[in-house]
């Protein structure tokens, strides 16, 4: 399978397959393809695995496309304003997602619910305690939201950051939540109550536009229903 990302704020990703090559994906997120590749809605996996994608944030069912007779061609495009990256799967190489953001992958990439040990951090991280956990084999696209910034983080060392900034960290990084220090800050400083604190070593990568922060900037302009 070879793919190519296109498009700045608005991105798709389109993958060129040789005949037999597969393509599994969240429904709706298929944006064109050539006539000779054939859908499939399938569990993937059975239900147990349906039920845990259904949990970090997924659709029970998923779309797979097989490219028949030939080489195919199929684009996935982003749903939100943002980045499409790519993620080599393999050992020693898993990754955490926000909820969502799983696009697209080769039909050897799982996509599981991981859970965080501490409910304090989904409570009060901005984005739910349940995330995906990406493992198995290939390559798996992810749609962020806004520009990505990364940032490698050593053994131990930390960044802060804001609710719902965080996109998706190695599976090695640990994930905290802090509170703001001084009542002050907490009253008038705008930020919320807590913070989210990421530990190394692991790579981290951060969106500039979470869809929640959007949706929160837009929520005084909505109509107010009247009876």
């Amino acid at each position: 399978m070879r793919y190519e990302i296109k498009g700045d704020t608005l991105p798709v990703v389109i993958c060129h397959l040789e005949a037999g090559e597969r393509m599994i994906t969240e429904r709706g997120s298929m944006a064109w393809m050539s006539p000779n590749m054939k859908m499939e809605t399938s569990t993937n996996g059975g239900f147990g695995k349906a039920f845990g994608r259904m949990f970090s944030g997924e659709a029970m069912f998923q779309n797979i496309y097989t490219a028949q007779g030939g080489n195919g061609l199929i684009a996935f495009a982003s749903s939100f304003p943002g980045s499409i990256k790519a993620f080599e799967i393999g050992p020693g190489q898993e990754y955490i997602f926000q909820k969502k953001a799983f696009l697209a992958g080769e039909p050897g990439v799982n996509i599981s619910v991981h859970f965080h040990k501490k409910v304090a951090s989904g409570q009060f991280g901005g984005e739910g305690f349940i995330l995906q956990k990406v493992s198995g084999n290939g390559i798996v696209f992810a749609e962020f939201d806004g520009h990505v910034v990364e940032y490698e983080l050593q053994p131990g060392q930390q960044i802060v950051i804001d609710s719902g900034y965080l996109a998706a960290m190695s599976v090695t990084c640990q994930m905290d939540i802090q509170t703001v220090p001084g009542l002050k800050n907490i009253v008038f400083g705008g930020e919320g109550l807590f913070n989210t604190v990421i530990t190394g070593p692991g790579h981290v990568w951060l969106q500039t536009m979470p869809i929640s922060s959007v949706a929160d900037s837009l929520r005084p302009y909505f109509p107010t229903s009247s009876k």
